[in-house]
């Protein structure tokens, strides 16, 4: 394994660490979060970095994009990555909003198709 890979995987443990606190701690503070993952193409992170936050429904997910919630969002978020040890030196990464009632509907709750339809989805899910 490569210097590069090891420290490529370095970075992946620690987001996903970092990650699953915010995950944890937005569980009990934002209505119909379940869950969250991750996107990376760790030769260009920050610059290919997605951090998808999933609703159990459209209802809250639009909810959570329409009120505080949002900025909360993006606080865990850039707090997640910046303590995994990735330089932000303004907001370079995506934060997408979505819902499990939606991806049921557009792909058979199949994540790994949905995730990877989007454009500039290339990378490792977290």
């Amino acid at each position: 394994m490569s210097s590069l890979t090891r420290n490529h995987s370095r970075i992946d443990r620690e987001l996903t660490r970092e990650l699953t606190g915010a995950c944890e701690q937005a569980k009990g503070e934002i209505i119909g979060f379940e869950w969250l993952t991750h996107q990376a193409d760790y030769s260009r992170i920050p610059y290919r970095l997605v951090v998808t936050w999933i609703f159990d429904s459209e209802a809250n997910r639009l909810a959570a994009s329409g009120g505080g919630n949002n900025a909360t969002i993006q606080a865990l978020t850039v707090a997640a990555i910046q303590q995994s040890g990735i330089g932000l030196s303004n907001v370079t990464f995506t934060v997408a909003l979505d819902s499990e009632e939606r991806c049921a509907t557009l792909h058979g709750g199949d994540w790994r198709s949905r995730l990877n339809a989007r454009p500039g989805s290339g990378g490792k899910h977290g």
